[in-house]
């Protein structure tokens, strides 16, 4: 579970130095957690040990870590009630951001699921 932590944090750390380099509005852990992705979709084939171990690592410690989310929130929950006085301010922006992004957010996700539905329906074939 520890190499698989460290791979994380290592393309955690791959995409923090990738968004200060370029100065992208992206966040770094999200870039490195999308090189990990297209990685693991890269080794996919491959088949040494090794390679196959790291995938195994990583698949269980981001299970494991998933279990911990609702964690990651509390963050979040402080900075609401830090900037409190913030929202009631701009409560009517902030609440069309919310569902502006959360249609986005839903269309995007139902075309993806749509889009790969068909993909694997094809590989079948």
């Amino acid at each position: 579970m520890l190499r698989g932590f460290f791979v994380i944090l290592l393309f955690q750390l791959i995409g923090e130095v990738i968004q200060k380099f370029f100065a992208l509005v992206i966040p770094g852990p999200v870039i490195g957690l999308i090189f990990l992705l297209f990685t693991l979709i890269y080794l996919r084939r491959v088949k040494m040990k090794k390679i196959l171990n790291v995938k195994k690592d990583v698949m269980s410690t981001a299970t494991a870590i998933t279990s911990y989310l609702s964690l990651l929130f509390v963050p979040i929950g402080v900075g609401v009630v830090m900037h409190i006085s913030y929202l009631e301010k701009n409560l009517y922006q902030v609440l069309g951001v919310v569902v502006i992004g959360t249609m986005l957010t839903v269309g995007i996700t139902a075309k993806l699921m749509e889009y790969l539905n068909l993909y694997l329906r094809r590989k079948k074939k």
